[in-house]
């Protein structure tokens, strides 16, 4: 597009959660701050997470909580800007939240509440936003000076920031842009998959397990490296929940994930106990206490679960015990990126620096959010990133 070249100190690709927390930042130093992005309105993940109540940070972050081909990149920024600055800047604006499982920490009304505290924020900075601004290309002309060409006009800029974010859930207008940036100038890409997303199942586990559609159920779920103990959730697709969607992340085509369905009992101690004291009575009535009807029906065979207890031999209630706590399956994929929380993989930590995320490679130019090969569990750690990322690189803009 042809035309003057708008001049700024400060240009953000993205009003993510981490562009506009590097926008304030910034804007705060006195810096001339635009931020631009393809979407029509700012921050739509943020207002879409959550089920809509934005699960913003957790009471307990580490740098364990996160995924990287670089695991200790994250703890500088994480160290510098932490969930309880954030929590403070919550209360700063009176928003009323709640505290959930494992430290989630959820607005008590709307998403929007976060939002609007940014965009409060930024105002207060003055900060710039213009949406539904497409980025056409971007050329470095001299040491100091970035050029922006989009359909808002051209735009030049000493510090350039990337908080474009991965490829998840598209219609939220997720794009592959900041990878082409980082690729343009010289940086490697970890391969993206999708990560906090559920599993598709094998045709004959979706035939068997897809009349459980909706049943949810406390388990540990895992793999050789990695376990997680939250709910499953049965689905007409395949396997979503909590414990699904984390173990997702660390899953590899092929390979088979085991669920423990009641991670806190001892199964066939219980069944040898109601042995003794209710031998006539079936095992279905005994796994029926234990777990919802429908599902024991999808797992055991109706001749076996008709059976009196003191028909069922010592191997025989192993043999049960193993099938509920035990329970190996191997999905056939994941539903991808269209209901993926996060991108996993992405921009190279190495090639960037953790204090200020500048490039290692161009001067000027800055990766923040999940754009960068940093991805976080569910739970609040993945904003909680965007927060501390954003902060670090709005410091030195």
């Amino acid at each position: 597009m042809a035309g003057k070249t708008r001049q700024t100190d400060v240009l953000i690709i993205g009003a993510s959660a981490s562009g506009l927390m590097c926008a304030i930042e910034a804007g705060k130093r006195g810096r001339n701050v635009i931020v631009l992005d393809h979407a029509n309105k700012a921050g739509k993940k943020i207002l879409m997470s959550g089920g809509g109540r934005c699960n913003f940070t957790n009471m307990d972050v580490d740098a364990g909580n996160f995924i990287s081909h670089n695991p200790h990149f994250c703890k500088s920024a994480l160290s510098r800007y932490t969930q309880w600055d954030f929590i403070a800047l919550v209360n700063t604006y009176q928003i009323p939240y709640h505290e959930r499982d494992l430290g989630k920490l959820f607005c008590d009304d709307s998403a929007k509440d976060i939002l609007d505290m940014l965009l409060a924020e930024c105002k207060k900075a003055n900060v710039k936003i213009l949406l539904n601004s497409e980025i056409n290309d971007i050329d470095k002309t001299d040491v100091e000076t970035f050029v922006v060409h989009s359909s808002s006009g051209n735009f030049s800029a000493t510090s350039l920031v990337i908080a474009s974010g991965g490829l998840s859930i598209p219609r939220m207008c997720a794009s592959p842009l900041g990878y082409k940036i980082a690729e343009q100038f010289g940086h490697h890409i970890w391969p993206t998959m999708p990560g906090l997303v559920p599993f598709t199942l094998q045709p004959h586990d979706k035939d068997k397990l897809e009349t459980l559609s909706g049943i949810s159920v406390g388990c540990d779920v895992g793999n050789e490296r990695i376990q997680f103990k939250e709910n499953i959730l049965f689905t007409h697709r395949g396997l979503s929940g909590p414990a699904i969607l984390q173990i997702s992340s660390y899953w590899k085509a092929g390979e088979e994930i085991t669920i423990n369905l009641l991670p806190d009992i001892d199964v066939a101690e219980t069944i040898t106990t109601r042995q003794s004291v209710q031998p006539n009575i079936k095992l279905k009535t005994v796994l029926s206490e234990l777990l919802p009807k429908r599902l024991v029906a999808a797992l055991f065979e109706q001749e076996s679960l008709d059976q009196p207890l003191q028909a069922l031999s010592r191997d025989r209630i192993r043999q049960t015990a193993k099938r509920l706590q035990q329970w190996k399956i191997k999905p056939n994929g994941t539903e991808g990126y269209r209901t993926a929380e996060v991108t996993l993989g992405g921009i190279d930590c190495n090639e960037i620096s953790s204090k200020t995320m500048e490039s290692n490679k161009t001067t000027g130019l800055y990766f923040i959010g999940e754009v960068l090969d940093i991805t976080g569990w569910l739970g609040g750690y993945n904003f909680q990133w965007a927060w501390s990322s954003g902060w670090c690189a709005g410091q030195v803009v």
